[in-house]
């Protein structure tokens, strides 16, 4: 009888190890199909040379190879706070996974584009403003000519307001720091290469790799000052751009997250406003490579 216990128990354990051997533990972290996400970070950026063109009633010209830097904030509390989150360089972005490995995304780039203001750049086309105008005296036909962009008082920045420039209309003043608002939408991929590193645990720690595409509308606040003109200061539809990423997406405990991205595009707008003027445009293209660190969560609904 003991004999026929001892069999009976031993087979129940034999078939309940073959039983977790057949049917593992799933894993939170193995499927990402139906989770939503959302992500918050910063970036820096770098801005190859640019043509811009400059048109109005009275002038139509073009700086050629224009330098342009971003305007970083750092380390900074700004970053999380609710009333200046807006104010550094930042990245926020909306997700849903379709399936497993592919996501798609809604967010925006919140980049700061900068004219050089210490540079020498060739100028070409005309400028006849009216002669009672004091940014007449940079009336004249130019023809690859070498200008100042720091001439008649030009700073990066611009002035503040009851700030006086004494020495007269500036030349140019060029940026949009509030920002170059890249709106996009993004299809990526991710791949779970946990396994590479040895992770026992995906669900605690698990590393993905990620890359995508994206497409939008450019949404600028350019802050210009154009031969002394009033700015127009708002956001307008300036263009469009094209991107492209790829990043190290590393998951703690299932729903938080820390993605560090590179990404590349090219932008082109065509309407930029610069004046309070509806004559006076801009048109530039150029290509842009962010660094982007960022948080996020994961979850399902």
């Amino acid at each position: 009888m003991k004999t026929k216990f001892l069999f009976f128990l031993l087979t129940c354990v034999s078939l309940s190890t073959f039983a977790q051997d057949e049917i593992p533990v799933q894993k939170y972290a193995a499927h990402n199909k139906g989770k939503f996400f959302v992500m918050w970070g910063g970036n820096r950026e770098s801005y190859s040379k640019s043509d811009v063109t400059f048109r109005g009633k009275d002038y139509n010209f073009t700086v050629d190879n224009m330098a342009a830097h971003d305007k970083p904030k750092g380390w900074h509390v700004d970053y999380v706070n609710p009333v200046n989150m807006t104010i550094p360089q930042t990245n926020l972005r909306l997700g849903y996974f379709f399936s497993d490995h592919y996501s798609v995304t809604i967010g925006v780039d919140h980049m700061k584009y900068v004219m050089t203001q210490n540079q020498i750049a060739n100028v070409t086309g005309n400028i006849n403003l009216p002669a009672d105008d004091p940014a007449s005296i940079y009336n004249g036909n130019y023809n690859n000519t070498p200008v100042d962009m720091s001439q008649g008082g030009a700073k990066e920045g611009g002035y503040g307001n009851g700030e006086i420039n004494v020495n007269g209309p500036a030349f140019l003043m060029y940026e949009h720091t509030d920002g170059l608002n890249y709106i996009n939408t993004e299809v990526a991929r991710f791949d779970d290469v946990s396994k590479w590193f040895g992770l026992p645990n995906i669900d605690k720690v698990q590393i993905n790799l990620t890359e995508g595409l994206g497409a939008g509308l450019l949404y600028p606040k350019t802050n210009t000052t154009l031969l002394g003109k009033e700015r127009h200061d708002d956001f307008h539809v300036s263009g469009y751009g094209v991107s492209a990423k790829a990043g190290l997406n590393i998951t703690f405990f299932k729903h938080f997250y820390v993605q560090g991205e590179l990404k590349g595009g090219y932008i082109n707008m065509q309407d930029i406003r610069t004046t309070v003027s509806n004559e006076d445009k801009a048109s530039q293209d150029f290509f842009f490579f962010q660094r982007i660190i960022a948080v996020g969560g994961i979850f399902r609904i």
